[in-house]
């Protein structure tokens, strides 16, 4: 294992959005503002990123860039939270990021495509071919000049190299989780000091998904969120892992954010 594995937990903002938008079929109307992570993680051979949050375009004019989304997810950020940003403030030099892993390309999950120069795109060949036709349900959530750029893509393949080890050594495994998008993919970072920590970015949005007590409010499949979320119980229990969901305004606070980190 590499000894000076690091995890930088980031905020892309915030969108204020409604409980009913989060928890299918609940709190309708109800007002709920949900945090926009993603994560850095430090290797000796490269940098790593899963997800970027939202597009620069979205602090300058989020309207013109998401369109009637923002009714549903009005985004407050400023273009200080946007990724690349933030990451030079820790003096993280955009090249030095070797792979960006995108656990979907949803508009609050893709702002950091084509902004690393050396980076590999790491995504589901699945996830892609759909975000370029995906259906009438889903497509508000992709943003096309998003992800439709000039950038080396390495892609996976379902379940067929599911548990891809990104370095080889054990470190940051991908575990393919769909449902909330047909090519979701959640990360597993095994760092030395804090052990195993579950990323399940959509797969989760909240304790209550990885709970079984709510649907997200966005599904591709139902069924297949159900199964993922079983599939994210048994790893993190055969791990003993620590499990970080994607979108939890009450759990979100009570982890550490960069400039501290995990080891």
């Amino acid at each position: 294992m590499a000894d000076d594995l690091r995890l930088y937990f980031f905020e892309c903002g915030s969108l204020k959005t409604q409980v009913q938008y989060i928890k299918m079929n609940q709190g309708l109307g109800d007002p709920y503002e949900i945090p926009v992570p993603f994560f850095l993680i430090t290797h000796p051979r490269g940098n790593v990123l899963f997800d970027g949050g939202n597009a620069l375009e979205v602090a300058r004019d989020a309207r013109a860039h998401w369109g009637v989304v923002v009714d549903a997810y009005q985004p407050v950020m400023s273009e200080d939270d946007f990724v690349v940003n933030q990451l030079q403030r820790l003096d993280i030099d955009p090249a030095s990021v070797r792979y960006v892993v995108q656990s979907h390309l949803h508009l609050d999950h893709s702002g950091a495509i084509g902004h690393f120069p050396n980076a590999e795109y790491v995504v589901q060949r699945r996830e892609l071919e759909y975000a370029y036709t995906p259906d009438w349900f889903q497509k508000t959530a992709y943003i096309r000049p998003d992800f439709d750029k000039d950038v080396r893509w390495l892609f996976l393949d379902g379940p067929n190299d599911d548990g891809y080890d990104l370095f080889g050594d054990g470190t940051i495994k991908t575990l393919f989780t769909p449902g909330h998008a047909p090519g979701h993919t959640s990360l597993i970072v095994t760092l030395e000091g804090e052990g195993p920590m579950m990323l399940t970015a959509d797969a989760c949005y909240t304790m209550d998904h990885y709970e079984e007590k709510a649907l997200p409010g966005l599904i591709h499949s139902a069924a297949d969120v159900a199964y993922s979320v079983r599939k994210i119980h048994r790893e993190v229990d055969r791990l003993g892992a620590t499990v970080v969901t994607g979108h939890d305004p009450d759990a979100w606070p009570k982890f550490r954010k960069a400039p501290e980190y995990y080891s």
